[in-house]
């Protein structure tokens, strides 16, 4: 039986910084397969392609050469040989990765890697379609969730926190946008796997949401 974690979610959720600490206590890596779409969205921008021209952006892709590697512990995103992990933050990377990853050559490239990874070490895997198509196999799924206005809080306290200055607002229709083309994409849309169990995190600490996480990992492959 394979020890996979796969957690879903959209935009703002808390996937990433639970699935990190999730991986830590169990000893799996931990993979943000987010960052690594990211990082593809990237590599066209600083093409200047036109991200919205899927033919463009299909023949593009094996020009970007995406991986990840691991510096004491600490996952590091490689594009074309370049540690890009902190570039990709950036608000616009992050909206622009929304855009690319509908289409269907991007994500074919993307989950190729993923589903690499995970075949070699037990890992702990968040994104969008993680327990539906990349690791329908995963031993645990979760679909973690909370609401708009409490995932734009929480990426507006992020940014703060890197001393970057963020409008309520914009944040909230950014998530709004990347919500509707997530959920409504035709290759993969942002669902829950049928077995997967639902978490809102709208009103739990991040304490509480791991434990919950581990609570029915443990369920799962005890």
């Amino acid at each position: 039986m394979n020890h996979n974690i796969a957690i879903d979610g959209p935009a703002g959720a808390g996937k990433s910084t639970i699935a990190k600490a999730v991986a830590a206590r169990l000893g799996h890596i931990y993979v943000d397969t987010g960052a690594m779409y990211r990082a593809m969205a990237l590599y066209f921008m600083e093409n200047k392609l036109d991200l919205k021209d899927e033919g463009i952006i299909s023949g593009a892709c094996d020009g970007a050469d995406v991986s990840i590697e691991y510096v004491n512990g600490t996952q590091r995103v490689i594009l074309c040989g370049e540690d890009v992990s902190e570039k990709i933050r950036d608000e616009k990377v992050g909206n622009s990765a929304s855009i690319v990853s509908v289409y269907p050559a991007v994500r074919s490239k993307m989950t190729a890697l993923q589903q690499k990874l995970a075949s070699v070490q037990p890992v702990v895997m968040d994104g969008r379609d993680i327990g539906t198509v990349v690791l329908p196999d995963a031993a645990c799924k979760i679909f973690l969730d909370a609401s708009p206005e409490v995932r734009t809080k929480r990426r507006v306290a992020q940014l703060a926190e890197k001393g970057m200055k963020a409008d309520y607002e914009e944040v909230l229709a950014d998530i709004r946008d990347r919500d509707e083309r997530d959920r409504n994409r035709p290759i993969a849309p942002l669902v829950a796997a049928v077995d997967a169990t639902t978490v809102d995190t709208s009103d739990l600490t991040a304490e509480e949401v791991i434990g919950r996480l581990l609570e029915i990992y443990h369920s799962k492959v005890d």
